[in-house]
């Protein structure tokens, strides 16, 4: 693989870098919300009478939303920021 020796060919792969680095922090975010959401809607099916289990299940369906919600906020606020760079 060759190194580009012009700068702005440079800049522009270490922006594309970023931009698929903040794509795949993006997809752990999700993976993240999958796994909690999964995990506490068993907790829920599977010991419908053990309140501790249940409330456990429901905390950790609640945190999956929360993930989420800051996956998605962190995403979008970095490509802002890619995006300015790029305009600069």
């Amino acid at each position: 693989m060759e190194i580009p020796q012009d700068s702005s060919e440079r800049d522009r792969l270490a922006r594309e870098r970023t931009y698929l680095a903040n794509e795949r922090t993006f997809l752990s975010y999700i993976r993240t919300t999958i796994m909690l959401f999964v995990t506490g809607a068993t907790l829920v099916k599977l010991f419908p009478s053990a309140l501790l289990l249940v409330t456990l299940g429901l905390i950790l369906i609640g945190l999956s939303v929360f993930t989420l919600v800051l996956g998605v906020y962190r995403f979008e606020k970095m490509k802002r920021r890619i995006t300015e760079e790029l305009s600069d």
